[in-house]
């Protein structure tokens, strides 16, 4: 069995490391002992397709495998924890419910904005469950055009630069 990369993903591997060096490493210590927000690096991110990097092409993302996405964020992850978690959370946490759960119509409407750099938000850490989703206990009612929401959170990723 062969175990090494194929030239794609060394391809991948490199394109996020030289991303990691030339758009994260300038200013990583600012950002970080000031809490800021890396929004340019996450927009920068987005034009190497790397914030839909398994999406399928037919809704805008770049159609990569699982281990292309994997060495892209250790890449990434090494230089920049805060960017590569913004990736995380488009790629593993909202962009992959949205391709094998949502109907078609959500498909159309918000993977084309995630992949294109649209920053995404997650909402499971509850105070009571932390973050185990079996534990959680939020809530929420179709009422007409509305939907009523019962229950709290207390870490939203990405919840106050999100876009959607």
């Amino acid at each position: 069995m062969d175990f090494s990369f194929s030239e794609e993903q060394l391809m991948i591997q490199n394109a996020a490391q030289e991303f990691a060096q030339q758009h994260c490493l300038p200013g990583v210590i600012e950002r970080d002992e000031n809490q800021l927000f890396p929004k340019e690096q996450i927009k920068s991110l987005a034009t190497l397709g790397f914030m839909g990097m398994m999406v399928d092409p037919k809704y805008g993302g770049s159609g990569l495998d699982t281990l292309s996405y994997v060495l892209a964020m250790e890449e990434i992850s090494k230089v920049e924890a805060s960017v590569s978690v913004c990736m995380s959370v488009n790629n593993s946490l909202v962009c992959w419910g949205l391709e094998h759960f949502g109907n078609e119509e959500q498909k159309q409407r918000l993977l084309p904005r995630i992949a294109a750099g649209g920053i995404a938000s997650l909402a499971i850490t509850e105070p009571h469950a932390g973050s185990d989703a079996t534990g959680m206990k939020l809530s929420f009612t179709p009422d007409g055009d509305d939907i009523i929401v019962n229950g709290s959170k207390i870490f939203i990723s990405n919840g106050d630069v999100a876009d959607l």
